[in-house]
């Protein structure tokens, strides 16, 4: 039980990485919110863990509202009165456009999901863990933000943006007792997809000879293996970075 006692919040948990992550924690012993903006995929999923013998609270959470992610992280404390592991897996995805064809409307939606989301759940629980000198993050990068052909200007801008979050949370807050690391997948079959608003076809043109160099398509579970190293103390030295998740796609580039 590598997280025995612990207590995790898991954002966009109701279904795919998250949702397998979630389910990686609970049976590991630890005490989850499943945070989703789709209520009832969440509480299907508390169910399912519920039902296995694990500890979960769903929480209705659209991440780029700051009332519920300090709510979602309040309800960790009210309910299980502590928080200790942080997973920042909730996003969503362009439509591979280029810069030239993005919209500010849909800019700033991918920034305050992917980014801001990010930043404002780490802000809350920050004050918690320094409270008792260790905490830690994960946040849910891509390998869209280490490179440059994998999605749209915007997503790919995004993620790089967690990139460079995680790299200075995990350094500021070193000698506090606080890890923060990411985790950068590769394709992964989840339903991220339906996020997806339009598609660019100069964009998704450009990425296309990218897309099919990718040895396969990864699964929620390999990812949720990851997130479990990186939220155990097997972890402990590992700090302030990113690993890559995605077959060996990248190791070509």
């Amino acid at each position: 039980m590598k997280l025995e006692n612990k207590v995790a919040v898991v954002t966009g948990a109701a279904s795919g990485m998250g949702k397998s992550i979630a389910e990686l924690y609970a049976r590991e012993g630890a005490k989850v919110i499943v945070a989703d903006l789709n209520l009832e995929g969440a509480e299907a999923v508390t169910e399912g863990i519920i039902a296995q013998g694990g500890t979960a609270k769903a929480v209705s959470a659209n991440v780029a509202n700051q009332e519920d992610v300090d709510a979602m992280i309040d309800a960790a404390v009210s309910e299980y009165g502590t928080l200790d592991i942080l997973v920042n897996n909730a996003g969503i995805m362009d439509g591979f456009e280029a810069v030239g064809d993005i919209q500010d409307e849909r800019w700033d939606m991918i920034f305050d999901v992917n980014t801001k989301g990010v930043m404002r759940a780490m802000r809350k629980a920050i004050p918690i863990f320094l409270e008792k000198e260790w905490g830690v993050i994960i946040n849910i990068a891509s390998t869209g933000g280490l490179n440059g052909a994998h999605a749209g200007a915007a997503y790919g801008a995004s993620k790089h943006a967690v990139v460079g979050l995680t790299k200075n949370t995990g350094y500021m807050y070193a000698e506090k007792g606080i890890r923060c690391n990411a985790i950068a997948p590769g394709g992964v079959a989840t339903n991220i997809a339906s996020s997806m608003q339009g598609f660019n076809e100069f964009g998704a043109s450009r990425t296309k000879a990218v897309q099919e160099v990718m040895p396969r398509i990864g699964r929620p579970d390999e990812i949720a293996r990851v997130a479990l190293f990186l939220a155990s103390d097997e972890s402990s030295f590992v700090n302030g970075t990113v690993i890559v998740a995605d077959g060996g796609w990248t190791a070509a580039f």
